[in-house]
């Protein structure tokens, strides 16, 4: 894996896959299309970053499919189609697998005990365990990314650590 992680959300997945009433995300100042998500991606891929495919954007983004009018099933064959890359591990996608640790019992209930608060100031309960996704890369060293129109969940983005410039030792 890169040193490098880019968590997508549902809002970014969506117009990746070009949803039908989703083909656009975030702010006026910070738009999300199809072309800058695909061209961003090509360019990261390049780089060797990890794609990570958290399971509420998975989720949710198939809710989004199932409901739209149109060819779901094209759509849905396209987000199976990454699917199954991440569970296989297939490169520049992370294993599905790393994720599973976030939804054991005592992850569960921290999320029962923390999510409440989240929730009073906007933030889904997709979203928390999209921030525990990106927590998870950056305790592990990595710098992460979370790529969103939601200008809420990219507040919650972990904190790149500061370089600290090295001191030249002067020569006696």
């Amino acid at each position: 894996m890169g040193r490098r992680v880019l968590i997508l959300d549902t809002s970014v997945l969506c117009c990746w896959l070009q949803v039908p009433g989703k083909e656009e995300a975030g702010t006026h100042e910070d738009r999300w299309t199809h072309a800058r998500i695909d061209t961003l991606l090509q360019a990261e891929q390049l780089k060797h970053s990890t794609f990570v495919l958290p399971v509420a954007t998975l989720i949710e983004t198939g809710n989004h499919i199932a409901q739209v009018a149109g060819d779901r099933f094209s759509l849905a064959t396209k987000l199976a189609d990454y699917l199954r890359l991440a569970a296989d591990a297939c490169s520049p996608w992370a294993a599905f697998t790393e994720q599973a640790d976030l939804w054991q019992a005592d992850n569960l209930r921290a999320l029962s005990e923390n999510w409440p608060a989240q929730a009073a100031q906007k933030l889904s309960i997709g979203d928390a365990t999209i921030k525990d996704v990106a927590e998870y890369y950056h305790k592990a060293g990595y710098t992460v990314e979370i790529l969103t129109g939601d200008e809420g969940l990219k507040a919650y983005e972990p904190v790149r650590p500061a370089m600290i410039p090295r001191r030249r030792q002067s020569k006696p």
